[in-house]
């Protein structure tokens, strides 16, 4: 739904509303105005994002994806604080089955803001596993840095100390952790 038509129930439902008390149906009017603040809370929050939080929250991944699923075109459908929200959203139900493609939709979430400081600190964490893994050394150091910086409650302090055992690990090129494989033919 178009986040704008939100704006348009509400209204009616306050024209509804302001119709019901001058008719002398008082206390319907005042639940109808007070109830026309569920639209326009939901033109900031949208019930899609909330619902895949929701199930986010129960580790239920296939159902916070669907709901993610029924927002098509993000840009009309969402208010834009909510933007970055909906990237991340994303990345984390791809996190497990897909973690080559949460790293573009992490970088787009941080692009577009995430209001928390553990979230954003979550983003960076997975961009740096993103690093880690294509080899950039340098760049997964200092995303890991700038999380725990960003990590003020400690929440991923044990993500980010196994990731920088990681790091400290040699890198394993093809054959380069047995030295006579380089030098072997085809028999011997």
């Amino acid at each position: 739904m178009n986040k704008y038509i939100k704006f348009l129930i509400a209204a009616l439902m306050i024209a509804a509303g302001v119709y019901l008390m001058m008719n002398r149906n008082i206390g319907w009017g005042i639940v109808m105005v007070i109830l026309s603040a569920i639209p326009i809370l939901l033109f900031f929050k949208n019930e899609y994002i909330l619902l895949a939080f929701w199930f986010l929250r129960k580790q239920n991944m296939v159902k916070a994806s669907n709901w993610l699923n029924k927002i098509t075109n993000f840009e009309s459908q969402l208010h834009r604080s909510q933007y970055g929200y909906f990237h991340y959203l994303q990345g984390l139900c791809l996190a497990q089955d897909n973690p080559q493609k949460v790293e573009p939709l992490m970088k787009k979430a941080l692009d577009f803001g995430l209001n928390m400081k553990h979230d954003r600190a979550m983003a960076t964490l997975n961009i740096a596993a993103g690093a880690l893994q294509k080899g950039r050394r340098q760049e997964a150091a200092k995303l890991l840095e700038e999380a725990k910086r960003l990590d003020s409650a400690g929440m991923m302090t044990d993500q980010i100390k196994m990731m920088k055992d990681q790091l400290k690990m040699p890198s394993m090129q093809k054959h380069a952790h047995n030295p006579n494989m380089r030098q072997r033919g085809k028999f011997f």
